[in-house]
């Protein structure tokens, strides 16, 4: 049974950072894609960044100089650094994760998702 479980969210003010992390545990196969998602009252959830089963990275736009995505294999373990917080940023962010997947960045694309972590930026 796959599980992901997130951690590392809270509160912080403009302009601070944050790390969370996702562990991974029940995949059969050690490469798979996995991403972060987030999604904020009343908006559609949206792909932060994401890797592949090659390693290739991709990130949403917005995010793109100050979010960085990694993983740890030996600890099956994602991170997601995110620096220069913006309020907009604030959203609850789910990490997902499957074997295979045709874009990291899409989350019908996903079976395996953590229960999320909150993220509040402050003005």
């Amino acid at each position: 049974q796959v599980r992901l479980r997130e951690s590392g969210g809270g509160s912080v003010q403009a302009g601070g950072s944050l790390r969370l992390s996702c562990a991974a545990s029940g995949f059969t196969d050690s490469r798979y894609c996995s991403a972060w998602f987030r999604q904020a009252p009343g908006k559609p959830r949206e792909g932060v960044a994401g890797i592949d089963r090659d390693g290739s990275i991709s990130y949403l736009d917005s995010v793109k100089g100050r979010f960085t995505i990694s993983q740890d294999n030996a600890k099956n373990t994602l991170y997601l650094q995110m620096n220069s917080l913006k309020p907009e940023d604030t959203a609850m962010y789910y990490c997902a994760a499957d074997l295979w997947v045709d874009d990291v960045l899409l989350s019908h694309e996903y079976n395996y998702w953590g229960q999320g972590t909150q993220v509040t930026v402050s003005s």
